[in-house]
C-alpha cells in the first residue's frame, strides 16, 4: 500500500518522490488482499489474450509476410524484458498504481504524472476498443438467433448510429462484477481464460496437420526494418509495433499488488508466468496459421483464424473460435478496467485527483472510482469509433514500459528496501526493454505519435495549472 507521505522537500516540488507508508492510511483507503498466484496468472492471460491474437495474425501477415512469426517473437522478447522489470520493481514496491506509483517513488511526481496520464490513455482506449469489438460479435450472434438489434444501437453517432448499446452494457456488467468483489471477479475471469486458451489450442490442433513449409517462402518479403510500401509501413518491425497490442496486459497484474497475498512470491509468478504462456501460445498460433495457408490468403482479414479453418473445411472449429471470442473477450475488459480503476484510485489517494474518490467500500473494493471509470469508458465505447486511434494505446503502454525499466535500473543504485525478486542481468534486460520499446514507438504510424504527443501536452498543461493552484492556495 502507498501512503500519502512524500520525502523531504516542499509539498509543491516538481520532483518530489513518494515514500511507502503503509500504516498512515485510513481504513477506508486500504484495499483487501485476497488474490493468489493463479488469480494473477489468469488476470494476466485474460488481459493479454484478447482481440489481438484473433485479428492481428492477419494484420501482421499483411505487413511482414510469413515472418509475422518473427514479429510475434520480437514483440514477445521486448515484453519479456519489460515483464522482468515489472516483476523486479513491483516486489520492491508492492503498491497499487503500477508504473505510475513506481515512477512516483523512484523518479518523482512530474514524471509519475506523465506516466499516469499515458496509462489513462492506454487503459481507456483498450477497454473501449474491446467493448466495441465485443459489441460487433454480440450483434452478429443476436442476428443469427433471429433477434437482430437495430443498427442505431450498434454504433455511436460518429459511426452513423445513436449509441453502441452492447458496448455500454458489457462495460456496466464487468464494472458491477468488479464492485461486487475482487476475488469473485478474479475467479470468474480464470474460468473464462481457460475457454480462450482451449479455443486457440483447437485452432492449432486442426491447422497443424495441413502445415506446408512452402508457405514460408519467401520468409521475409518486406524485409526486417519498418519502411513505407504504398504509404503503409511494412516489415518485421512494422508488424511487431502493431502486434505489440496483442502482448501487453501483464502490467495490469502489478495494479493488483495491494490485493495480493504474499506479493513477493505471487507477483513475479503472475507477471512472468502469464508472459511465458502467452508468448508460447502466440508463436505457436502464428506458425500454425502461416503453415496451413499462404499468408496472402488471410492477410488483412478481420477474422483470420476462422477464415483459415473454413478454408481447411473445418467450419465447426471456426464456430468454436467465434463463440470463444464472444464468451471470453470480456476478460480483457475486466483486467484493464480493474487496472485503470486502481491507477485512478492511487492517483486520488495521492491527491493528484480528488481525494474523495479514494474510498474503499465494505467489500474491500474501490467502488466510487470503479463506477466513475466505468462511466467514462462506457461513454467512449458508446459514442466514439476508436478504430482509427486504437494504436494510441500502444504508445501509452510503451511509455509505461520504458519508465518501469528505468526505475529498475535506478533502484539498483538507489533503493534501501527489501528486494524479494531481482531480475537477472538487469544491465542487459533494462536497456533491451528501453531500446526495444523506443524502436517500437518510432515504428508506429506518424499520426499515432502526433496524437500521443498532443495528449501528453494537454496532460502537462493540466498538471502545471494544478500545481500552480496548489501553490497559491
Amino acid at each position: 500500500m502507498t501512503g500519502a507521505r512524500r520525502n523531504a522537500g516542499a509539498m509543491t516540488g516538481w520532483l518530489q518522490r513518494k515514500t511507502l507508508d503503509f500504516d498512515s492510511l485510513p481504513a477506508d483507503q486500504r484495499l483487501k488482499p485476497t488474490l493468489d498466484w493463479w488469480h494473477l496468472v489468469a488476470l494476466g492471460v485474460g488481459a493479454i489474450v484478447g482481440t489481438g491474437i484473433y485479428t492481428l495474425v492477419g494484420v501482421g501477415a499483411g505487413l511482414a509476410g510469413p515472418a509475422v512469426t518473427l514479429s510475434f517473437l520480437v514483440a514477445g522478447l521486448v515484453c519479456a524484458c519489460a515483464a522482468l522489470a515489472y516483476a523486479d520493481v513491483s516486489t520492491a514496491i508492492p503498491a497499487s498504481g503500477s508504473a505510475y506509483t513506481y515512477s512516483y517513488v523512484v523518479l518523482g511526481e512530474a514524471i509519475a504524472w506523465v506516466v499516469g496520464w499515458s496509462l489513462i490513455l492506454e487503459y481507456s482506449l483498450v477497454v473501449s476498443a474491446v467493448a466495441v469489438g465485443w459489441s460487433g460479435y454480440a450483434g452478429g450472434f443476436a442476428a443469427s438467433l433471429g433477434a437482430p438489434l437495430p443498427p442505431a444501437l450498434l454504433a455511436g453517432p460518429l459511426a452513423g448510429g445513436v449509441v453502441n448499446f452492447p458496448a455500454v452494457a458489457i462495460v456496466a456488467l464487468v464494472a458491477g462484477l468488479l464492485m461486487a468483489g475482487t476475488r469473485e471477479s478474479a475467479t470468474l475471469n480464470a474460468a473464462l481464460v481457460v475457454v480462450k486458451i482451449v479455443a486457440l489450442l483447437v485452432f492449432v490442433v486442426v491447422a497443424l496437420p495441413h502445415f506446408d513449409i512452402a508457405n514460408y517462402h519467401p520468409f521475409m518479403p518486406f524485409g526486417f526494418s519498418a519502411h513505407d510500401v504504398d504509404g503503409t509501413a511494412h516489415g518485421v518491425m512494422a508488424a511487431a509495433a502493431i502486434i505489440f497490442f496483442a502482448f501487453y496486459g501483464f502490467d495490469a497484474i502489478s495494479t493488483a499488488a495491494e490485493e495480493t497475498r504474499n506479493p513477493g512470491r505471487n507477483l513475479p509468478i503472475g507477471i512472468i508466468g502469464s508472459m511465458l504462456v502467452c508468448t508460447a501460445l502466440y508463436v505457436l498460433v502464428a506458425a500454425a496459421a502461416v503453415g496451413a495457408m499462404a499468408y496472402t490468403g488471410f492477410a488483412g482479414s478481420a477474422e483470420p483464424l476462422a477464415l483459415i479453418l473454413r478454408g481447411l473445411g473445418s467450419g465447426g472449429a471456426a464456430v468454436v473460435i467465434g463463440a470463444a471470442a464472444i464468451i471470453a473477450l470480456p476478460t480483457v475488459i475486466l483486467a484493464f478496467l480493474f487496472g485503470q480503476s486502481r491507477i485512478f484510485f492511487v492517483m486520488a489517494r495521492d491527491g493528484l485527483l480528488p481525494r474523495w474518490l479514494a474510498h474503499v467500500g465494505p467489500r474491500g473494493t474501490p467502488v466510487r472510482i470503479t463506477l466513475l471509470t466505468a462511466v467514462l469508458v462506457a461513454i467512449l465505447a458508446g459514442l466514439v469509433p476508436l478504430a482509427d486511434i486504437a494504436a494510441l494505446a500502444n504508445a501509452g503502454t510503451l511509455t509505461a514500459f520504458v519508465a518501469v525499466s528505468v526505475c529498475m535500473l535506478v533502484m539498483r543504485r538507489r533503493f534501501d528496501g527489501p528486494r524479494l525478486f531481482l531480475a537477472p542481468w538487469p544491465w542487459l534486460v533494462g536497456p533491451l526493454a528501453i531500446l526495444g520499446c523506443l524502436y517500437l514507438f518510432f515504428s508506429l504510424p506518424g499520426l499515432t505519435r502526433h496524437f500521443f504527443f498532443l495528449w501528453n501536452g494537454a496532460g502537462l498543461a493540466y498538471y502545471i495549472v494544478w500545481k500552480l493552484l496548489r501553490r497559491s492556495a
